[in-house]
């Protein structure tokens, strides 16, 4: 699958115009994308095509989705391309069957990695898991991967949902716990910066030990009722707040039961 037509324009779509364009043996023909404004740009920094006209959606070996969820059925089905050809989505959360039965090779080629417009990741490090319609074709596409990635895993729907998941939890939820520790933090004339250094190593912890569960600290964890009820008082004008402190806090102490 060396010549390769890339379809969106979106934050994974920018990651992966980079990666592909880096790699030896592929050939990024084209970006197919209705933004035009982020199309063209995304084809002149990798130097290639683009288009958002299907009449001229280049001949390829490979299609790759990398568009919203909810994009991948209509587009596969809508844009002019060849039955012969492999077509596969980036999507965690989507099987397989989202791509039509005409394709003899269809698959999924999902990276499990969070993706921001303008900030450059090093695609060689990101997981990707891939999933084919046939072992050959799942063969095919663990080739491919791994000329963009060093870590390449088969993963079929079932288990790549089970994983967008978890992704989920370590990634989206955690963030928007750190936008709440800011949040917090509204009124005290101190800055989202001091809880910098405590959210790197924290995550550094993680990590390193393999089980996030082993490294707990906290007052739930340590069952320290006094400061819990401190807690709760400071967070009383604001129920929703308190919610997620009560539930988070149950959690890990029950948590810290089962694994001690």
């Amino acid at each position: 699958m060396k010549n390769i037509v890339l379809i969106g324009s979106g934050n994974l779509a920018e990651a992966l115009a980079r990666a592909i364009s880096r790699t030896e043996g592929a050939t990024l023909l084209q970006i197919f994308a209705r933004n035009a404004k982020r199309g063209t740009a995304l084809a002149l920094e990798n130097g290639t095509a683009w288009s958002s006209d299907p009449r001229e959606l280049a001949a390829a070996d490979l299609y790759i989705l990398a568009v919203s969820d909810a994009a991948i059925t209509t587009l596969a089905e809508s844009l002019p391309i060849p039955a012969e050809a492999a077509v596969v989505h980036t999507a965690g959360g989507i099987g397989i069957e989202a791509l039509p039965a005409r394709f003899d090779r269809r698959g999924v080629l999902y990276p499990l990695q969070t993706f921001t417009q303008g900030r450059s990741v090093d695609f060689a490090k990101i997981p990707l898991f891939v999933e084919g319609n046939d072992d050959s074709f799942t063969s095919e596409l663990e080739a491919f991967a791994s000329n963009l990635s060093r870590t390449v895993y088969r993963a079929d729907s079932d288990r790549r949902v089970r994983l967008h998941l978890a992704a989920v939890f370590a990634c989206n939820f955690v963030n928007h716990l750190y936008a709440l520790g800011g949040e917090i933090l509204h009124g005290t004339e101190l800055p989202f910066d001091v809880l910098k250094p405590l959210i790197a190593e924290t995550a550094a912890k993680a990590v390193d030990s393999g089980d996030p569960h082993r490294v707990q600290t906290g007052p739930a964890v340590r069952g320290d009722l006094p400061t819990l009820r401190r807690h709760e008082a400071a967070l009383a004008h604001d129920p929703r707040l308190l919610r997620i402190y009560e539930s988070l806090s149950q959690d890990i102490w029950e948590t810290s039961k089962k694994t001690s």
